[in-house]
């Protein structure tokens, strides 16, 4: 009897031994992601398929792949996964969600103090051989301590957000499709506000909504306009939710103070994007869940759902579980 076999688009942080114990494991070796094509013809060939969202998961590689059992995706997002098209299949879609809160609240902290402080200009300052003596007014920020935090959805990484800006003292403001429950709001101490307040009143905004059709480009030229000229944008969610080009205007136009973003429209980033000659701009390589802790809990799950779906047996973190109805 032939063994199952799985593609897996990219090397990951842990032993694939427990893959190779019950299928043949065919991986990609290179850095960079699989074609689409290389893609496309190994799902042809496979019943699990464990990708990233680097990969394109479109109905047109689905429909083509009759031996398909299972996608099973290494992240919480799944945005470059045609869900309705497999749930039409009957194919269970994985994801790894929960595992990532912490380390992805921890960058979003990182770089809005990053932000507020100025520091990856003082290290440019520095290395570039212009500090020379103590200045009084050398690259000063704004307060982290007692400033008001806006929050855009507060699901799990925007409540862990919230907490820790317990610890500043800071007044939280939140925009949600619908509040949560008041004892937690009373517990993170934040309030519930429409978007436009929370543009108007905020001195750091930060985005934690996935993208869907509704988020897409969420904050433009006119969401811009609405922000205080002194206030600084942290984007950790995905990059289309922010239409980048306005935000580049936007803050040659004074209407913003800066932006830290680790997502961004297209990724990777071209050296040519404008956003990268601002010097109050900030941007890392979506690096939010990059804890040896979290990459490592996020592939064991991404593991566990491909093993369920080679077994038949319900994922344990399934996108589209009504297949199972």
């Amino acid at each position: 009897m032939s063994r199952s076999k799985i593609f897996v688009t990219r090397r990951l942080p842990i032993s694939l031994s427990p893959l190779e114990a019950v299928a043949e494991v065919v991986l990609w070796p290179e850095r960079q992601p699989p074609p689409y094509e290389v893609l496309r013809r190994e799902s042809q060939r496979c019943e699990g398929l464990l990708c990233l969202l680097t990969d394109r998961i479109d109905a047109a590689l689905l429909q083509a792949s009759p031996q398909l059992k299972v996608v099973s995706q290494m992240a919480v997002g799944y945005d470059n996964i045609d869900v309705k098209a497999a749930t039409a299949l009957k194919i269970p879609v994985g994801h790894t969600p929960g595992v990532l809160t912490e380390a992805t609240a921890d960058l979003t902290w990182a770089l809005l103090m990053a932000a507020a402080r100025r520091v990856v200009e003082g290290d440019r300052f520095t290395r570039s051989g212009q500090w020379t003596t103590w200045e009084p007014d050398l690259l000063l920020g704004p307060d982290v301590a007692g400033a008001t935090l806006g929050i855009v959805g507060l699901g799990r990484i925007g409540q862990a957000v919230a907490r820790r800006a317990l610890g500043f003292d800071m007044r939280v403001l939140y925009t949600a499709p619908r509040p949560v429950d008041k004892a937690l709001e009373q517990q993170i101490r934040a309030e519930y506000v429409d978007l436009s307040r929370v543009l108007r009143e905020a001195d750091f905004i930060t985005l934690h909504v996935p993208l869907t059709t509704a988020t897409h480009h969420l904050l433009g030229a006119a969401q811009f306009q609405q922000m205080k000229p002194t206030a600084v944008l942290i984007n950790t969610a995905r990059g289309a939710i922010v239409d980048q080009k306005a935000l580049y205007e936007a803050l040659q136009a004074g209407q913003l103070a800066g932006a830290a973003l680790d997502v961004t429209e297209p990724e990777p980033t071209p050296l040519t994007e404008p956003l990268l000659s601002l010097p109050s701009v900030i941007v890392t390589p979506h690096i939010g869940s990059a804890s040896r802790q979290a990459r490592e809990k996020m592939a064991q799950i991404a593991i566990a759902n491909l093993l369920a779906g080679l077994r038949d047996d319900p994922l344990p973190h399934c996108v589209n579980s009504e297949i199972y109805g």
